[in-house]
């Protein structure tokens, strides 16, 4: 008997594919019949209202401007950095104008790419880029909104208006070089939270109470403020994290530092490993305290230590293990979230590099009713390959930006259970680097999106929305 059978007789398990509320849609599709390829049509190579260059295939009637390329002049001093990351839109100063807050995943001791006055860590080349760009891509005007971070890789918006930056490293003065052999020689401890205000002016300091360890994606509870962390740990278990402000942030407009970082486990079953769950199932959770959450580390602490010294707090207590949590969105009272390499190796595909042997897996959590159900398993690459950032449209349809291990692609996935595909990265200078960032404009009108690599750019994508699943 393998371990997803036994599984479907485990009491950690409640209900199989019988799920009710909002993602009931997906299980069913997911559980009950290959999934169907919907949303817009097919796609074809569409010229970049920049400069003609074909960077994109979109289906018929979308459009598309690329902006802030890697490199090019900041409005306001200074030159743009890469690696373009994490993203979300507001409001911007007038009509069909918007404020993108943008992450730079940038390692190393490589210098702050702004002001090192004003910088966090002088040394370090990773924080945000604020822009305000028109619908359809053309830069109004921007600034360095965090300095001196690293590793700036997802994050998440918070519904009062302002963009959290999650440092996925624990690089910093106390800890050794990282898997990519990067020296860590930054003058301050590195793998924090930060907040970033949408409307300008400077980041926070770090909100060390939400855990020092590799953060991806943050998503808000609107209903309490809670904060639902995820943690990408590329060679090894990653984790689950609820962190519970000492203040009311809906209330005060900020997230405060000071409070409560617990880890999800299953309830009924400590220590259950999820990386291999698969479509339909559904878990009853609790929560475990993360009593040190912001750890300092010995002289001479590798980082292949120090990377899982928060998470193995939690493990300890009887936490959940899941395989390289990333993006994370909030839509409707539930928070769905990604793990990049989750689920079974379909037929046909290998194991990829890392912890983890699928392509993909969509988890959604009710906060009221403290369930997680697996909504999605990549059934194999040609479908879903290793999904990354995720947002949710007005619709409640997922926009999932791939980084696979070949082509690229944006891929939907619907309430009903219908993954499409809606954009694929057909730049030739940019051949199988991954999309990032992908967040709509508060009217809907424009997905930006960024092409995340040490050249990279970010894209405004408009069309006929209303056509397909991302409308509404």
């Amino acid at each position: 008997m393998d371990r997803r059978t036994f599984l479907q007789g485990s009491g950690a398990l409640i209900g199989g594919g019988m799920i009710a509320g909002p993602f009931q849609g997906f299980v069913a599709r997911a559980v009950g019949a290959a999934p169907k390829r919907a949303g817009y049509g097919s796609l074809r190579p569409v010229a970049d209202h920049l400069d003609g260059a074909f960077r994109l295939d979109l289906p018929a009637g979308f459009n598309y401007r690329s902006f802030h390329h890697t490199g090019g002049a900041l409005t306001s001093g200074g030159a743009i950095p890469g690696r373009h990351d994490g993203m979300a839109a507001f409001a911007g100063s007038r009509r069909n104008r918007y404020v993108l807050v943008r992450n730079h995943e940038v390692n190393g001791p490589v210098g702050a790419f702004g002001d090192p006055a004003t910088a966090y860590d002088p040394l370090t080349g990773g924080g945000t880029i604020t822009v305000e760009v028109d619908r359809h891509g053309n830069v109004v005007n921007d600034q360095v909104s965090l300095n001196g971070t690293q590793m700036n890789c997802s994050g998440g918006r918070t519904p009062w208006g302002s963009w959290i930056s999650g440092e996925e490293t624990v690089n910093g003065d106390d800890v050794g070089s990282d898997f990519t052999g990067a020296p860590n020689d930054g003058l301050r401890k590195h793998g924090y939270l930060f907040e970033v205000p949408a409307g300008g002016g400077a980041a926070s300091g770090p909100i060390t109470a939400a855990g020092r360890f590799a953060h991806e994606a943050v998503a808000i509870d609107p209903s309490t403020g809670a904060a639902y962390l995820t943690e990408d740990n590329f060679g090894f278990p990653s984790g689950f994290y609820r962190y519970t402000p000492p203040n009311d942030p809906m209330a005060d407009g900020h997230l405060a530092d000071g409070g409560v970082l617990e880890m999800l486990a299953v309830d009924g079953a400590p220590g259950e490993d999820l990386s291999d769950a698969e479509s339909g199932n559904s878990y009853g959770v609790t929560w475990v305290v993360i009593d040190d959450p912001d750890p300092t580390f010995a002289p001479g602490t590798t980082n292949n230590e120090a990377i899982v010294a928060v998470g193995d707090q939690g493990r300890a207590k009887g936490a959940a293990t899941f395989s390289r949590l990333e993006g994370a969105t909030e839509h409707g009272g539930i928070v769905y979230f990604v793990s990049t390499q989750g689920g079974a190796t379909p037929p046909g595909d290998s194991a990829p590099s890392g912890f983890g042997d699928g392509r993909g897996q969509v988890w959604a959590y009710d906060p009221q009713a403290s369930t997680l159900t697996c909504v999605y398993e990549s059934p194999g690459s040609e479908m879903l390959d290793l999904p990354d950032n995720v947002v949710a449209s007005g619709s409640g349809s997922l926009v999932l930006c791939e980084d696979g291990s070949g082509d690229n692609f944006l891929r939907g996935l619907t309430p009903a259970g219908d993954l499409f595909t809606f954009a694929r990265n057909a730049d030739p200078d940019q051949v199988g680097q991954e999309f990032a960032g992908a967040t709509f404009s508060p009217d809907g009108k424009t997905l930006f999106v960024n092409i995340q690599s040490g050249s990279g750019y970010s894209v405004a994508i408009w069309g006929p929305w209303a056509r397909g699943a991302f409308g509404g």
